[in-house]
């Protein structure tokens, strides 16, 4: 299916779940920061990145400058002590400061093994851990986060789940470590689909990919089933590795010599990464990426082969430029979404009621419970907007629990029940 027509599917199916919605609606917004912290650990291995190179003391000092800056409410880290002590520290010495208590990490994992692993941290006021999952790979793991949003009236039912992924894909050029990079993606996508729950992901990390041909970055943005794929929100495909022409997008080296620990060079690679899942990218399940929104904290397009503080940087303050040059040689990079939570109460004078069982086998069954007499057309949607089956039943009040055949496979549909009289309910369907 051409993008074209992909967008008019999705645009179709927006218009369609706003037809059947009869809550009020208020738009609240998630910030997503992501960040390669450059071995926050004492353990790193690498005989230049010490305690007294990579001081842990003044890296909290430059991560709290630069969190409090950016006030993100999502912040996925790269490159963490495999160890909770790490996590831990960073929450209470960088993140829980000056009178702020409520941000929360993730269960950290590292069964890939190593010194240094994947970690989340969030604002709990906005968001609940509902659960978590890893993925090993011969090189660190790939960690997936599902929260959901706490919206006024969660009790009624009203959930929004959205799942952060974050990874570290194998760093270095040349075809042997394209196809590491290339497994590791693959690992990730195989198990998106085996989950057989397309919805509103992220995925984030440091991905050491150099072009937007590379196969890995292809695994990702042409995967075979569109459901799944992931958008890359700038959109700009081609070689960006040493390339002024995507100087903007360019997020390592941030120091231009050599400096210890620091990979020099100065800025000349899009090595981090936030993508987005197709319902993210199109708005199709209550939260949508803010346009424009997307950027590399620090980077104005100015710093090609030069560092984040020299030509003077006049995008941020000094204070966060200076700590983003102190603290680690990747910049971070930020997008911003949208949620549409509902404020309201479902419509008093609603005149029917719909509760369908997920996820769905070989048949669907639904219990509807009618208020009055009334004849209601069921239909049922694939998400790309075909029409697969329509059935109509003539109801006297009260509650009919009804069966249809459901011979469609995995993935996600939409069943839509309306009245005679125009009144309408959307129900979306999981069959895996």
């Amino acid at each position: 299916m051409s993008t074209r027509i992909h967008r008019i599917c999705i645009s179709f199916l927006l218009v369609f779940l706003s037809a059947g919605t009869i809550c009020l609606q208020a738009q609240d917004t998630i910030r997503l920061m992501q960040y390669n912290l450059m071995y926050y650990t004492n353990s790193s291995g690498v005989s230049d990145c010490n305690s007294m190179t990579n001081n842990l003391n003044n890296k909290d000092a430059h991560i709290k400058t630069i969190f409090q800056y950016v006030q993100p409410t999502v912040l996925c880290v790269c490159e963490i002590g495999s160890q909770t002590q790490y996590a831990d520290r960073l929450l209470n010495n960088a993140i829980n400061v000056d009178g702020i208590d409520y941000y929360r990490r993730g269960p950290l994992t590292s069964q890939s093994g190593g010194t240094i692993a994947n970690m989340i941290f969030y604002d709990s006021r906005k968001l609940t851990l509902y659960k978590s999952t890893n993925i090993t790979t011969a090189y660190r793991d790939i960690n997936g986060y599902t929260f959901y949003y706490n919206a006024d009236n969660l009790a009624d039912g009203d959930t929004i789940f959205s799942t952060f992924w974050i990874a570290h894909l194998k760093a270095g050029s040349g075809s042997t470590n394209e196809q590491y990079r290339l497994t590791q993606t693959q690992k990730l996508m195989n198990r998106i689909a085996n989950l057989g729950l397309p919805g509103n992901y992220t995925f984030s990390g440091d991905f050491n990919i150099y072009s937007s041909d590379e196969p890995a970055y292809q695994e990702l943005t042409e995967y075979s089933n569109s459901l799944y794929r992931f958008y890359d929100p700038v959109n700009s495909p081609g070689y960006w590795h040493n390339n002024g022409q995507f100087a903007s997008l360019h997020t390592q080296s941030t120091h231009s010599q050599d400096a210890d620990c620091f990979s020099s060079g100065g800025l000349d690679d899009r090595f981090d990464f936030i993508l987005v899942s197709p319902y993210i990218y199109y708005g199709s399940d209550r939260i949508h990426l803010v346009d424009g929104s997307y950027h590399a904290l620090g980077q104005d397009g100015m710093r090609f082969n030069g560092s984040v503080l020299s030509p003077a940087n006049n995008s941020i303050p000094n204070n966060v430029a200076t700590a983003l040059y102190q603290q680690s040689d990747h910049l971070p990079v930020i997008l911003d979404l949208a949620i549409d939570a509902h404020v309201g109460v479902r419509e008093p004078q609603a005149d029917h009621f719909v509760h369908v069982t997920n996820p769905v086998r070989e048949s669907l069954e639904m219990e509807l419970q009618s208020v009055e007499a009334g004849f209601y057309t069921i239909s049922l949607f694939s998400m790309d907007g075909r029409t697969l089956a329509v059935y109509q039943e003539d109801l006297d009040a009260g509650v009919h629990k009804l069966r249809y055949p459901f011979p469609y496979g995995r993935g996600a549909y939409l069943a839509h029940i309306q009245r005679k009289n125009g009144r309408k309910t959307v129900k979306k369907l999981i069959c895996f």
